[in-house]
């Protein structure tokens, strides 16, 4: 009978794979200072906005990206001045997903989509390679994750950072990867 249960979580899983939770790292865990002001969404938001942090070697270990982050918010928060650090969700190197903002929290990473879209950076230069295998079904099942607790709608739009304004951001390699991915538009 074991062994029949097991088969049976097995076929469930590989049919939905979508409907397992990811395991996001809290704030906590990288030391994030407090927010100032934070701002809530209510309800399922409209866009996912795709970032790289454009560190040229990113970071392959638990240590060295929580560094990196906790560097990212000090940079926005003190030279940028945002109340936080803009992205929602950090993908690392390391395989963690991290949370930045949050769900439900308004980010400053991308103008006039803030207040209706999940920011989400991958650690790294993006420009001449991808993430790594791990990191993009990271990100994947991140998204998927934010439509099925209805922090995002079902017919979501997916843009990369540079469709929202003028940079090169995501990089060159992810956005090419993104723009494979369902939910992409052009815009």
């Amino acid at each position: 009978m074991a062994n029949l249960v097991t088969i049976v979580c097995l076929l469930i899983v590989a049919t939905f794979p979508c409907c397992l939770s990811i395991n996001i790292k809290p704030r906590s865990s990288w030391g994030a200072v407090a927010a100032r002001s934070p701002v809530r969404i209510n309800g399922a938001v409209d866009f996912v906005i795709i970032h790289h942090s454009d560190n040229p070697n990113g970071c392959s270990s638990e240590a060295a990206c929580q560094r990196l982050i906790k560097n990212i918010q000090s940079d926005h928060k003190g030279r940028r001045n945002f109340s936080d650090i803009g992205y929602n969700f950090i993908i690392a190197g390391d395989g963690n997903v991290y949370e930045g903002r949050g769900w439900g929290y308004q980010g400053s990473h991308a103008p006039r989509y803030n207040n209706k879209s999940i920011g989400i950076v991958f650690l790294g230069n993006f420009e001449s390679s991808k993430p790594s295998d791990e990191m993009l079904q990271n990100a994947k099942d991140l998204i998927a994750q934010a439509v099925s607790s209805g922090y995002l709608k079902e017919n979501y739009t997916l843009l990369g950072h540079r469709q929202t304004k003028a940079t090169s951001c995501p990089g060159t390699a992810l956005y090419n990867e993104i723009k494979t991915w369902p939910h992409w538009k052009e815009i």
